[in-house]
């Protein structure tokens, strides 16, 4: 079941919400079952291993606040990790031995595993206290809204709101314009940016202008689409009283490679950040040990996205660049920053192409096109296609800066207008939705 489904969207969310707030001393038990059943309507069998996640993490993590010692941590840590090291990567492993198996990875546990991991950790460093009720920490872990691709949401940024929160109607409201306007960015903006790549990369000859075309297209649509999941899942939060942190910020006009992590898919970044790069002594090191920090939790951050050669480059790619500008360029980008924008806004699109193509032929394939091997500069059919697309490519650009948010403050003081906005946005989408047979979010693999 995914949010951008008729299923979601008509029947399971309002039931959810209307028995929600018929049974409010139930909140935490409701959204527990609810999050349980979403899980078992696309999973089945996988649905044991969350229970067992949310019941060994429970409970380990009341051992470690009683027994506070690295090995107990490290013993905690390790068996969140076999579920996720076993059904992510098993296929990649054995392929090394010619054996090959068909191992399906259960949606989401990249996700859950992790929080569950942040939750041992920050208990050992008693950041947190130990949760004393299993139903309210089970209903953390499970949370359906950001249960299958995140946010990664720590228990400390909810802790106060599983035990008491305050459910009104502005927040119901700002959760409602939240969610519509993630719903429209995956099934109007995300989906077509996905179909006019999937258009360019078919075209009959291939042009440097095309590669170019079909790259930025495929950048634009793993931003919206993942970026709309994050909108839905804070959206729905607020339906329920929680206040999920933000993950996404415009990460296209980041003027640097590490301000642009500081932007895209923040709650994963934050998390190799405080639980790995700093632990390892962050940049507060020699040069030689820092340079070693940065290729450990990049290539961690891109061996987390799959088990695939291209998302092991994908990551140390980023780590090329972060210590490239610590040591040549940082000061370069500084003193231009519409260069250092576009700079940064290049190597993140060509950064996507690594990241889309698990053959590494076809990323080779795709590498010599964009930079003119083999292949014409410009060709009338991609001419054709850049006249048509380039005003839905103007839109998606300056939809994925703040300009659409800053206009957006003047419905405050026309309220019945945002709220035809929100109306339009949701009848909209429906639309799109009824025409689609099936909307999977990308990061769902993840």
């Amino acid at each position: 079941m995914v949010f951008s489904s008729v299923s979601f969207l008509f029947y399971f969310l309002p039931i959810v919400i209307i028995v929600y707030y018929l049974l409010p001393r139930y909140r935490n038990i409701i959204l527990l079952i609810s999050s349980i059943f979403f899980y078992f309507y696309g999973e089945k069998g996988y649905v044991l291993i969350l229970v067992f996640e949310c019941v060994f993490n429970y409970l380990w993590g009341k051992i470690i606040a009683r027994y506070p010692y690295k090995h107990t941590l490290a013993i905690g840590v390790i068996i969140d990790l076999l579920a996720l090291l076993y059904f992510k990567y098993t296929n990649f492993f054995l392929s090394f031995f010619n054996i090959y198996s068909n191992i399906i990875l259960p949606i989401g546990i990249s996700f859950f595993s992790f929080q569950g991991i942040s939750y041992l950790i920050d208990v050992y460093r008693k950041d947190i206290p130990a949760e004393k009720s299993l139903i309210n920490f089970s209903a953390y872990l499970s949370m359906f809204p950001q249960l299958i691709a995140g946010p990664i949401v720590r228990y400390e940024t909810i802790a106060k709101e599983l035990h008491e929160r305050n459910e009104n109607v502005s927040e119901f409201a700002l959760g409602i314009r939240r969610f519509c306007i993630g719903l429209f960015k995956k099934l109007v903006i995300a989906n077509t940016l996905g179909e006019l790549a999937l258009v360019l990369s078919s075209l009959n000859e291939m042009s440097v202008i095309a590669y170019w075309l079909d790259a930025i297209f495929d950048a634009l649509q793993i931003y919206y689409d993942f970026s709309a999941y994050s909108d839905m899942a804070i959206g729905m939060g607020l339906f329920f009283g929680f206040h999920f942190l933000e993950n996404f910020n415009y990460p296209f006009i980041a003027k640097s490679i590490r301000e642009f992590w500081t932007r895209w898919h923040i709650s994963l970044s934050s998390f190799f950040k405080d639980y790995v790069y700093i632990p390892l002594g962050g940049s507060r090191v020699s040069n030689i040990k820092y340079i070693r920090n940065i290729l450990i939790v990049w290539f961690l951050t891109g061996f987390w996205h799959g088990a695939n050669w291209n998302f092991m480059f994908w990551g140390l790619y980023f780590a090329f660049f972060i210590i490239l500008e610590k040591y040549c360029l940082g000061n370069i980008l500084k003193k231009h920053p519409c260069l250092a924008t576009l700079y940064t806004f290049l190597l993140t699109v060509f950064s996507f192409v690594i990241f889309s193509n698990t053959d590494l032929e076809a990323l080779l394939i795709n590498v010599k096109g964009l930079f003119g091997i083999g292949v014409p500069f410009i060709t009338p059919e991609s001419i054709y296609y850049l006249k048509n697309y380039l005003i839905f490519l103007i839109v998606a650009l300056l939809g994925a800066t703040p300009l659409f948010k800053s206009y957006g403050k003047y419905f405050k003081n026309y309220p019945y207008l945002e709220i035809v906005m929100v109306i339009v946005l949701l009848v909209v989408s429906t639309g799109f939705m009824l025409d689609e047979s099936f909307n999977p979010f990308l990061y769902f693999r993840f």
